[in-house]
């Protein structure tokens, strides 16, 4: 059975810390490969400034290019608006797969306003991934006083055999300060890099439209 990280995000634009990360959890979980899920649409970020799916899923294929990483936005094909549903609907898609949730540790500070987030940690397990800056708040976040439970040591959930949910692994490296806030604002025109033809979806193999969606976290 395949182990897949699922790293879920605007991707607005991707930068080497999104691959940075994704390598190193690949490393540290022992997975086969990590599934990056450029959400169409979040509407717990201002719709200002974010560019459109063809060129955050573009930017998203070039970073992950030549690694063991596969970009998808099947959140438009599942139909789905909520990643507790796309999740669940991954899962039965993909029934020969085991799959963990990959987060950094700012999701996990707001993961409580998510829909059913509950829901998603029953789903499968969860790896969150220091964040400079956003430790603390993620300590005393809700959620994590749920999730506190069920932590379970790194070399324990990766020499455990099958994965089970509800579980939380935590994860540290050494921080990158790479942000696409930061890039946004040093090059405001960087969408217009990845105009042309656009995208196939690396998953599900479908050319990814122009037109725009919101999906919710």
């Amino acid at each position: 059975m395949a182990r897949i990280g699922l790293l879920g995000g605007s991707f607005n634009p991707a930068h080497g810390g999104h691959r940075r990360v994704s390598l190193f959890a690949l490393r540290a979980l022992g997975l086969d490969e990590v599934w990056w899920l450029v959400s169409p649409g979040n509407p717990l970020k201002p719709r200002a400034g974010m560019a459109p799916l063809a060129a955050r899923f573009g930017s998203a294929v070039r970073q992950a290019r030549r690694a063991p990483i596969r970009v998808t936005a099947i959140e438009r094909e599942l139909g789905t608006r909520y990643t507790v549903d796309t999740l669940a609907g991954i899962t039965q898609r993909y029934p020969k797969h085991a799959f963990v949730w990959l987060m950094g540790s700012d999701n996990l500070a707001q993961f409580h306003q998510w829909r059913d987030w509950r829901g998603i940690a029953r789903t499968m397990p969860i790896a969150v991934i220091a964040r400079p800056g956003y430790d603390k708040d993620a300590i005393a976040s809700p959620a994590m006083a749920w999730l506190r439970r069920f932590r379970v040591p790194l070399a324990g959930f990766v020499n455990g055999g099958e994965w089970s949910a509800p579980a939380l692994v935590t994860l540290r490296f050494d921080p990158d300060q790479r942000s696409a806030t930061a890039i946004r604002r040093a090059d405001p025109d960087w969408a217009a890099r990845f105009a042309g033809p656009p995208p196939r979806d690396q998953l599900t193999h479908r050319v990814i439209e122009a037109r725009e969606e919101t999906t919710a976290p």
